[in-house]
């Protein structure tokens, strides 16, 4: 049985910085894409970055790209998401994904393992 575990959020100043963590098990992350989603109430699901099953190819929305960086750790079983230059509009609840395809994509309803997911609160 797969589950994954966020954690790390919480509530930070605008410019601050906050690193979630993605724990598996019952996956071996190395073998999947595993990528992280952020949703606003009342928003839908949006791709956040994701990491290839390489552990070496990464991909990123243009909101956060530059200021957010996904990792890998293989022998934790473990996805990091570091996020740096934190702002308001970054604030939603972030859950990280497991895919088995193939290929990468992007949308959320191609993921077959999510998280339960992790708040995070920047204020101005």
């Amino acid at each position: 049985q797969v589950h994954l575990v966020e954690s790390g959020g919480g509530s930070v100043l605008a410019g601050g910085s906050l690193r979630l963590s993605c724990a598996a098990s019952g996956v071996t992350i190395s073998t999947y894409h595993v990528g992280w989603f952020r949703q606003e109430p009342g928003k839908d699901r949006e791709f956040v970055a994701a990491i290839g099953r390489s552990g070496y190819t990464t991909y990123y929305s243009d909101p956060v790209k530059g200021r957010f960086t996904i990792s890998s750790d293989n022998a934790k079983n473990t996805v990091y998401l570091q996020m740096n230059s934190l702002q308001p509009e970054d604030t939603a609840v972030y859950y990280c994904a497991v895919r088995t395809g193939v290929i990468f994509v992007r949308a959320p309803a191609s993921y077959n393992f999510w998280g339960q997911g992790t708040q995070v609160t920047v204020s101005s």
